[in-house]
């Protein structure tokens, strides 16, 4: 199975980030996390200094399963601001492989990159401006093809067992779903 990075940029929501992680890698999953700098180091929006797996390296991010993206700000316009990510966001999506954003992040990442444009998708409410081309719904969790979206914190676990049921299937997501008394 190939790795899925979750990417990460000072001010990033450290809730959605670190519930991400650790629901992939209850299912099995090999997610490796990656700051957008060139030390593995990103500090939360809250103040919690995450040292990621990995330093930037674009070339690490070629093969991926997933590249997710979570929210918070100013972490979601800290990773739009990476041109060398944004467009490996553009490439892997025109090779239809799988990307997922939480929360600031379709709106601020997503929908600016044409990457939401005739899908539906969600984000954190009072964002939907930056949803273009999008059809925004009111939900908390939305999949259209190869792209998973969520509103907010409070949704991540929702989120994270979406992707862990279109890579490792419904069985596996819903034991961990299970073990984690949801």
């Amino acid at each position: 199975m190939r790795p899925s990075y979750v990417l990460f940029a000072d001010g990033f929501e450290e809730i959605e980030a670190l519930t991400i992680v650790d629901v992939l890698r209850r299912a099995g999953m090999p997610v490796v996390t990656m700051s957008i700098y060139d030390a593995p180091e990103a500090i939360g929006a809250h103040g919690v200094t995450v040292v990621a797996d990995e330093a930037f390296d674009p070339d690490m991010l070629e093969d991926a399963e997933w590249l997710i993206c979570p929210g918070g700000m100013p972490g979601a316009s800290n990773l739009a601001e990476n041109e060398t990510l944004c467009e490996i966001l553009k490439e892997q999506n025109e090779k239809g492989e799988k990307l997922a954003a939480i929360c600031a992040s379709p709106s601020v990442i997503f929908g600016p990159l044409g990457l939401l444009e005739g899908r539906d998708a969600v984000c954190y409410p009072g964002m939907e401006e930056g949803m273009e081309g999008a059809n925004v719904l009111s939900q908390r969790v939305a999949v259209d093809g190869n792209i998973v979206t969520g509103n907010g914190p409070a949704s991540a676990a929702k989120f994270a067992l979406t992707i862990a049921a279109m890579s490792m299937g419904d069985d596996v997501a819903n034991e961990v779903a299970a073990g984690m008394l949801m």
